[in-house]
Formats: structure tokens, sequence, C-alpha cells
């Protein structure tokens, strides 16, 4: 396989480890902000309470996407995001000054910069960028606000849903296709030439061997192995490699990984693959085994 061919399927690993390293730094700030998704980490209605926003979130926008509203989508898209940026700025402004004004006007500039520049110009390393920072501080948050053995639960339900709703009901394709067209920039974008703008060509634009011009993959894909990796490092004691990573959260990073590997050769074919289900089972195995090394320790 040609070099050129190979690199994309390189970077994708290198973008998972990314947000994995940046949410275990952001959960740091984010713990001393007391930013949480849920009141009680403990709680069991969690991750159906999770799975339930889901459904019904996924059913609003396809019925937008039916009837031809696709405007709000990309307006509900952008609040979201919006809102995401104010959150993850509050954790990490909190670092710089406790000065409750001068925080608010620092988070409001930033969150508004970066949305700016995320629609203004959302070329791939712009999206790519960002996305990074999104997914770090979202999985930070989650990760940080609900316990390991919950987010097992979690990540078990959601790969079932996600191979459902790719194999089965195939409304999630919908939904994916939906969300390209309008170039909304909740996904990671990797290029296969050198020369590839997301601006000009997007997603569709097929380049001379008939392929797409670059790969995407969702942004829940890198979310929701590293809220397992972050969980076991807030909720779990041990030793730490260069004192701020435990075993199991080792472990599921590196399961993460192995999990992606068999995600990536089946994306080779160039058909639509369900991401979860392989990444979910890789961080899960990873952080078994990384927590039973730990007890051995």
């Amino acid at each position: 396989m040609e070099l050129k061919r190979i690199i994309p399927f390189l970077v994708m690993p290198l973008l998972l480890l990314a947000v994995e390293i940046g949410s275990i730094l952001i959960s740091l700030p984010v713990q001393a902000a007391g930013i949480t998704a849920f009141e009680d980490p403990t709680s069991l209605a969690n991750p159906f309470i999770f799975i339930a926003i889901l459904l019904v979130f996924t059913g609003f926008l396809l019925l937008l996407i039916k009837y031809g509203k696709k405007g709000w989508i990309a307006a509900i898209i952008a609040i979201s995001i919006f809102l995401t940026f104010v959150y993850i700025f509050s954790a990490l402004v909190n670092v710089v000054t406790a000065d409750p004004n001068l925080a608010a006007t620092f988070v409001l500039i930033l969150s508004l910069l970066s949305i700016v520049l995320l629609y203004k110009y959302p070329e791939w390393y712009v999206i790519d960028g960002l996305g990074i920072l999104i997914a770090a501080g979202v999985a930070a948050i989650f990760g940080s606000s609900l316990e390991y053995y919950l987010v097992i639960v979690l990540l078990v339900l959601l790969a079932v849903y996600d191979a459902i709703s790719v194999y089965k009901t195939k409304h999630m394709i919908t939904l994916a296709e939906g969300v390209i067209d309008l170039k909304t920039p909740i996904l990671f974008v990797i290029p296969k030439r050198r020369d590839y703008s997301f601006i000009k060509d997007g997603i569709g634009k097929l380049d001379d061997g008939g392929e797409r011009a670059a790969f995407i993959i969702g942004m829940g894909d890198m979310i929701m192995p590293s809220i397992l990796v972050v969980s076991a490092n807030v909720f779990l004691q041990g030793w730490r490699l260069f004192g701020v990573v435990n075993l199991p959260a080792l472990g599921a990073m590196l399961g993460s990984l192995a999990g992606l590997g068999v995600l990536l050769s089946y994306v080779a074919s160039g058909k639509p693959q369900a991401g979860l289900p392989p990444l979910n089972g890789g961080t899960i195995l990873g952080f078994l085994a990384g927590w039973a090394l730990a007890g051995f320790l």
C-alpha cells in the first residue's frame, strides 16, 4: 500500500490519543470548577438518562431532516457547540483567574472566537484542532461525573444502539449524511491527499480514483472511549504513569487504540461502519486488563 494511503490510517489513532490525553488534562480544572453532567455520579439511572436524551435528540434531528428543516439542524448544532465551548473555557479560565467578572469576559470572548473561526473558516485542520478541544472537554465533563462501572454500562448500551442504528434501521447513516451535507463541524476530517480543502471539496467530492477525498470519523466515536479513560483516572487510585495516568485508564487507552485498529480494517472497505462496537469493546477490555494488573501491583 502506498504511503499516502497509509497516512490517514495513522492519523486517526493520533487523534484519538490527543482526545484521550486532552480529556485527562482537562478533567483536572473541570473537577476544580465543579462542572458536572450528573449530580450523583453513582446513580444507576445516569446511563439510561444519557441514552434517553440521545434517542430523543436523534429522533428530533431525523424529523427535521425528513421535513427539510436542515437550517434548524445547523442552528441547533451551532448553539450546542457554542455552549460546549462555554463550559470548557469556564473550567480552563478558572485556573487562570478567580475573578468571576474577568473569568466570564474571557469565557465569552474565547467561546465567540472559537465558534466564529469554526464557522467562518471551516478548513479541515481548524475542525480537527477545535474538535480535539470539544471532544476532550465533553469527555472530561462526563467522565468526571460518572463512576467507571456506570460508564461501562453506558458504553455497552451505546455500542448495541450504534450497531442497530447503522446495520439494522440505518437511521444513523441518514443522520450522518444529513449532517455532512451541512458541513457541520461535529466530526473529524482526515484528508487523503495533500491539496484537499474541506471548504472547497467537502466530503462528497470524489478524487480521480472515484473515492471520497477524505475520511471522516464522528466526534462521538472519539468521545465515548475517552469517557471511560477519564472516569477510571478520576475514580480509581493507585500507581500512575508520570504521576498522571493510572493503569486502568492506561489500559482503556490502549484498548481503544486496538478497537480503532479493528474498526479501520473495516473502514478500508469503503462501507459505512458502526464505530462504537469495536471502539467501546476494546476500551472496556483494556480497562479490565489494566484494572486486573493494578490489583497485582
